[in-house]
């Protein structure tokens, strides 16, 4: 298989100003790495740092030390050390992020967020419009609310919103943290069939499954994180 991401000696410490600058490490020379058409799942127990590590694999966080990999295009780019514009193309193309929270531009319509998406990649309007709504659909967001800003949703519409960001274009890698919580049994298993085939297209997926049921169907292999950040 074709390793698309690889994760090297990775540290991250938290320093806590308003502590005494105290400083909290957070990950412990992470090592691993991720193919095309398999989906690795992180595991660990709370505050191992398994979201924060997806955090600094999407360059939210910046690193202490260590490297992140991300094949791009037949290009290896160390996104640890990269430029800000750099990891902005990472994410419009390669790096998509299933976050656990809405972050949207208010009063923004819920198909205009997602059809800004696709026509960035140069998907001509009416594609893009059929893409959008298909996904919507099948994701069980209601059409009347598509001309509304999500941040009126409920917490399960808004958990869908999130999971049409993801999977709206096909990123080689797909980063996942907790994309089915606060979903009913219908929208799980929607949501399980759409990580099936994004592995089947060849997509790399890193992501965090509390729920054992759905992780066991979805996942290739576990990556644990120990209590202090580091791996076992």
């Amino acid at each position: 298989m074709t390793p698309l991401i690889h994760v090297e000696k990775l540290r991250k410490t938290f320093t806590l100003h308003n502590q005494g600058r105290v400083n909290l490490p957070v990950l412990s020379r992470i090592d691993l790495t991720a193919c095309a058409g398999e989906c690795l799942a992180l595991v660990g127990p709370s505050g191992s740092g398994k979201s924060s590590l997806l955090k600094a694999i999407y360059g939210n966080y910046r690193t202490d030390s260590g490297e992140i990999w991300i094949r791009d295009e037949g290009e290896w780019v160390d996104l640890a050390a990269a430029e800000p514009r750099r990891i902005l193309s990472l994410r419009k193309r390669t790096l998509g992020y299933v976050s656990q929270f809405l972050r949207v531009i208010p009063r923004v319509p819920t198909l205009n967020i997602l059809m800004d998406s696709v026509r960035s990649m140069g998907v001509p309007e009416r594609e893009a419009k059929v893409r959008c709504e298909t996904l919507l659909s099948r994701l069980r967001i209601p059409e009347r609310l598509w001309h509304l800003s999500p941040t009126t949703f409920s917490g399960g519409e808004q958990q869908r919103v999130n999971i049409a960001r993801g999977f709206i274009h096909p990123y080689p890698l797909l980063l996942l943290d907790e994309p089915t919580a606060a979903l009913d049994a219908r929208n799980r298993q929607t949501v399980e069939q759409l990580i099936l085939e994004a592995k089947n297209r060849g997509a790399a997926i890193l992501g965090i499954f509390h729920d054992e049921e759905v992780r066991n169907r979805v996942a290739d292999r576990i990556f644990t994180l120990a209590r202090n950040g580091g791996s076992e």
